[in-house]
C-alpha cells in the first residue's frame, strides 16, 4: 500500500510538472515538454494521451516552415474544461471577471462601491448576485466554475477563506467559503491583494535563483506589502506580512486599524492629506480620499508648498524605515513600487531614500533596486489567475485516481 501510495504520489507530481508547464510557457509539443519538466518522452506521452481522453488537454499542429516536413503537435489546456470567476475588492468598485481553463477573459464588468454604513452593511448579499449575474450574463452553469478567487486588502485568515479586517468594511468579518457555499460547488479562495501582486510579479520578472526573493509595495489608500520567493521549477511563494499596520511612530497618528503609528497612518492617502492640512493626528481617518484631491496635493507640493512637500517626504520615510527593518530580517532585496501612489514617487522617493539608509544591511552592500509598476489592478489579475488556475490543476492531478488507486492511497 504504501509503494502503490508513493508510486500515485509521483504519478500526480507528474501530471502537475506537465500542467504547470503549460501554463507557464503555453503550447508545447512532447519533445519541449520532456525538456521543460525533465521527465521521459514516454511519461510526458502517457500523460497527455490520458489527459486528452478526459478533456482536459486538447492537441492541435503548427505547420512547419516553408511549408517543409510534418507538422508539429502542440498540446495546450482545452478552455471549457472549467472555469474560474475572480472578485477584485479594491477602494472604489469590485471587479467581477469571468475566465476559462486557458486562462482567456471572457466576461468582466465593475461595480461601484459606496463609503457609508448601508453599503457596507449590504455588500455580502450585492456580491452573492453579482457572481450569480456573471454566470448568467454568460448562460454558464454554476457547475461549470470550478474555483472562486477573491482578492481584497487588509488581514485576511490562515485558511484562505475568512476576511478578518479590512480598510473597505473595517472590522466586519466575512466568511466568504461560507457565504457561497449555498450556491457554488467551486472552491472559494480569499487572498490578500498585494499578496497576488508579489505573485504576479515573482513569475514575470523571476528571482534569479532559486530562494531569491523580491518585495513589492502597494502605495494608495491603503499600504501593503507582498514577498515573492522563487521555488523549483519556476514556481513562487508568495506572503504578504502586515506591513502597512507595523509600528513607525509611537503614539503618532490615528490609522483606519484603530492603532496609532501604523506605517499606513503616515504613507497611506489619508495620512499624507492629514499631515498636508496640518490636521490632528488623532482626527479620525478619511475612509475614502479621491485621487483628484491628492493630486491637487502634490500639485502644490511640486509647486513648493512646504506642508504638502513635508507630508510627501514624510509619508516616504515611514515606508523607507519600514522596508530598512525588512530588510534587516530577510537581507538586502529589489523592491517594486505600485498602486495608485506611484503617480507621486518622485515626491516621495527622497523620504524612502532617508529610511533605507537607516538599514545596517542597505549601508554595507548598497541600496536595493528599485522599480516603479503602476498597474497594480492587471497585476492583481495575474496574480488571480497564476493562484487559482494552478489550484485547478492540483484538483485534476488529484482526481486522476482510478478507485482502486484511491483505495491503496
Amino acid at each position: 500500500m504504501l509503494i502503490k501510495a508513493g508510486s500515485e504520489q509521483m504519478r500526480q507530481q507528474n501530471i502537475l510538472l506537465v500542467l504547470s508547464a503549460l501554463r507557464r510557457h503555453g503550447p508545447q509539443a512532447h519533445t519541449d515538454l520532456a525538456t521543460r519538466t525533465g521527465l521521459s518522452s514516454a511519461t510526458v506521452s502517457a500523460i497527455t494521451v490520458e489527459l486528452e481522453k478526459a478533456g482536459v488537454l486538447e492537441r492541435s499542429e503548427q505547420q512547419p516552415g516553408a511549408g517543409r516536413g510534418r507538422p508539429r503537435v502542440l498540446f495546450s489546456q482545452r478552455r471549457d474544461c472549467g472555469y474560474l470567476i475572480t472578485a477584485q475588492i479594491s477602494s472604489d468598485a469590485v471587479q467581477y471577471s469571468l475566465v476559462d481553463y486557458a486562462g482567456r477573459l471572457i466576461d468582466r464588468f465593475d461595480e461601484a462601491r459606496r463609503h457609508d454604513e448601508q453599503s457596507t452593511s449590504r455588500f455580502a448579499p450585492q456580491f452573492r448576485e453579482a457572481l450569480a449575474r456573471l454566470a448568467e450574463r454568460s448562460r454558464l452553469a454554476r457547475d461549470a466554475v470550478m474555483a472562486i478567487s477573491i482578492s481584497s486588502k487588509g488581514t485576511v485568515d490562515a485558511d484562505g477563506h475568512r476576511l478578518l479586517w479590512s480598510p473597505l468594511l473595517g472590522g466586519q468579518e466575512i466568511d466568504f467559503a461560507a457565504l457561497l457555499s449555498s450556491d457554488w460547488r467551486a472552491v472559494v479562495t480569499l487572498s490578500n491583494e498585494t499578496l497576488l501582486v508579489a505573485q504576479a510579479l515573482g513569475i514575470a520578472l523571476k528571482p534569479a535563483t532559486e530562494g531569491h526573493a523580491l518585495a513589492v509595495v502597494s502605495l494608495g489608500h491603503s499600504i501593503g506589502l507582498g514577498i515573492a520567493r522563487r521555488r523549483q521549477h519556476d514556481e513562487v511563494e508568495a506572503s504578504a506580512p502586515n506591513f502597512g499596520h507595523m509600528l513607525h511612530a509611537p503614539g503618532g497618528g490615528l490609522c483606519r486599524c484603530g492603532g496609532q503609528g501604523c506605517i499606513e497612518a503616515t504613507a497611506g492617502f489619508y495620512g499624507i492629506l492629514r499631515t498636508a492640512f496640518q490636521v490632528p493626528a488623532d482626527t479620525i481617518p478619511a475612509k475614502f480620499v479621491p485621487l483628484p484631491e491628492m493630486d491637487k496635493i502634490a500639485q502644490t507640493a511640486r509647486a513648493g508648498n512646504r506642508m504638502a512637500g513635508y507630508a510627501f517626504r514624510q509619508a516616504g520615510l515611514a515606508l523607507g524605515n519600514g522596508l530598512s527593518r525588512l530588510m534587516s530580517f530577510h537581507g538586502r532585496l529589489p523592491v517594486v513600487f505600485t498602486g495608485p501612489g506611484t503617480r507621486y514617487f518622485d515626491l516621495l522617493s527622497p523620504g524612502i531614500e532617508e529610511g533605507l539608509s537607516a538599514s545596517h544591511e542597505v549601508r554595507l552592500k548598497g541600496r536595493p533596486e528599485i522599480a516603479v509598476h503602476p498597474d497594480e489592478q492587471r497585476l492583481v489579475f495575474e496574480g488571480h489567475l497564476d493562484r487559482a488556475l494552478t489550484g485547478i490543476d492540483q484538483a485534476i492531478a488529484e482526481a486522476r485516481l482510478s478507485p482502486s488507486e484511491k483505495r491503496s492511497a
